[in-house]
């Protein structure tokens, strides 16, 4: 009887210990997601600042394009921290470079246009608006209020691994885990997209095929 005990002790500490190791698990890979979310959303508004001091003619190659900052009488003033410039989520610590083309953005704007419930969130200023013109066609809501081809969106990510010397307007992680938390819905740490775009304060209805607008936001 007292061996059956001392293991039916033994057997109920391990899953007091597995459980305890699952729950510190998720804990350190929420920490490391709120930490690459901050990162992130300081490199995007990095990037906005460089992109309006360039009137949009010009865009970041690399991280150290935007940890040198912008020129401001004799000196350059900065818009990045040292620490933004890397991706807690990735083995290298490399953030992707997602470049300004429509079949690299469109997945990441319909996920934002589904969870803003059919609405596209404006550019903060007009200077962005080169960027995502050409968006506009992929961006519909189907009748029932969900956003078109919601079941494939998943091929329309792009997960182009390039981390340097390419023209970007925006960033996302090599990591391709299932997130403890969700942004914009996504809880795919890969499709996490930093940029600029999408950020205004004021939304406006995109074009529409065959529905009305609408969306869940989940």
């Amino acid at each position: 009887m007292t061996l059956f005990a001392v293991l039916a002790v033994m057997a109920i500490s391990c899953v007091v210990l597995l459980s305890v190791a699952s729950t510190v698990q998720i804990d350190i890979q929420r920490e490391k997601e709120q930490e690459a979310i901050y990162r992130g959303e300081e490199v995007a508004d990095a990037i906005r600042q460089y992109v309006e001091f360039y009137r949009g003619a010009k865009l970041p190659n690399s991280m150290d394009d935007l940890l040198k900052g912008l020129p401001q009488g004799t000196k350059d003033r900065a818009i990045l921290r040292l620490s933004a410039s890397t991706d807690p989520l990735s083995e290298d610590h490399k953030w992707r470079l997602i470049q300004p083309d429509p079949t690299k953005l469109q997945g990441f704007a319909r996920k934002v246009q589904g969870y803003n419930g059919g609405m596209m969130p404006t550019n903060p200023s007009p200077t962005f608006d080169r960027y995502t013109a050409a968006l506009s066609s992929s961006l519909i809501v189907n009748i029932d209020g969900t956003t078109a081809d919601e079941d494939s969106m998943d091929d329309d990510f792009d997960y182009d691994t390039i981390t340097d010397n390419v023209p970007f307007i925006g960033v996302a992680s090599q990591s391709r885990a299932h997130s403890v938390l969700t942004y914009y819905g996504m809880d795919t740490e890969s499709k996490w997209i930093f940029t600029p775009l999408f950020r205004g304060t004021q939304s406006r209805i995109v074009p529409i095929r065959g529905g009305v607008p609408g969306g869940t936001r989940r």
